[in-house]
């Protein structure tokens, strides 16, 4: 391939990745305004108040801040009291291991995650919060601290389309001590992952960050990896070691097996996730993913208010 061919085709492929911004940042941005704004806020407390106390009024207090219940009771008029909270960090951890290239519907797992974290991204920017990105494969990719803005977001998304990463493997346990220690404050920390690894040494790194911050698992699924259609011989490739298996799809007991190891995957999952107390969000590629966002929404706006 020539220079000039190479060149060609980087300028298209980054054509592609514009206008595949472009299209999720329009669908994301509509969603949140309509449906998630304000579960995010009821949800995820960012900037603005919260109160306090009662006090005496005084010359100079907002009258609109008067208490008639209170005022009637004491028959002096009083006044709620609010104090500032703090703004909210959001930090996005996402897997741009080789197993998220994957994709046998119209989106890769890469690009469904992407649609995914745009949604958090812009439901931060629209609730005036920070937030930042760590793309991480079998170590850290890139990092941005959090920053406020819609430019800032749009950065986040070009980033995680737009990665070409060093590594194919996929290992959590970096990118959650790096949250642990550069995250000073407590924040929403987003797992973006298929969550298909090899390591299990990240569970310990996984608790002590939900010990100290508010952590979500978004889990990016594609139906040809939870079971196998009858398709005869065929050749399974690992895409993030490259090793390569003969198997005949068509024999029901090759199905059967596949289905209950993967079956077997997902409950250790599960399970390790419920043991670290993070919650886990569950997006399919073949499955629009806001009823699940807007039920996760809903949960927890549930027991917040319990």
């Amino acid at each position: 391939m020539n220079r000039e061919t190479a060149q060609n085709d980087n300028d298209a492929r980054l054509t592609r990745i514009l206008k595949r911004v472009r299209r999720i940042e329009l669908l994301t941005r509509g969603m949140v305004k309509e449906m998630l704004g304000g579960q995010y806020h009821s949800r995820f407390k960012g900037q603005g108040i919260e109160f306090d106390d009662f006090r005496e009024y005084q010359p100079g207090d907002d009258v609109r801040f008067l208490d008639w219940n209170v005022t009637a009771r004491m028959n002096e008029p009083f006044v709620r009291k609010y104090v500032e909270e703090r703004e909210l960090s959001v930090m996005l951890c996402v897997d741009v291991s080789g197993s998220g290239d994957y994709g046998s519907q119209e989106d890769s797992k890469r690009e469904r995650a992407a649609e995914v974290a745009a949604v958090f991204a812009f439901s931060a920017v629209q609730n005036q919060d920070k937030v930042g990105l760590t793309l991480f494969s079998s170590d850290v990719e890139q990092y941005l601290p959090a920053r406020k803005g819609a430019s800032h977001a749009l950065r986040i998304l070009r980033d995680i389309l737009n990665i070409e990463p060093k590594e194919k493997g996929t290992d959590i346990k970096p990118a959650l001590d790096l949250a642990l220690n550069r995250i000073a404050h407590r924040a929403v920390v987003i797992i973006v992952s298929d969550f298909l690894t090899h390591s299990s040494d990240w569970e310990k790194s996984l608790r002590a960050v939900a010990a100290k911050h508010d952590v979500v698992a978004a889990q990016i699924m594609d139906p040809r990896e939870l079971t196998l259609p009858d398709a005869g011989r065929v050749c399974l490739e690992d895409p993030e070691t490259g090793e390569q298996i003969l198997i005949n799809t068509s024999h029901p007991a090759v199905r059967d097996q596949y289905a209950t190891r993967m079956a077997e995957r997902q409950d250790a999952l599960v399970q390790l996730l419920r043991r670290s107390g993070v919650e886990r969000i569950a997006v399919r590629t073949d499955e629009d993913y806001v009823p699940a966002l807007k039920a996760y929404f809903r949960s927890r706006k549930r027991r917040r208010r319990g």
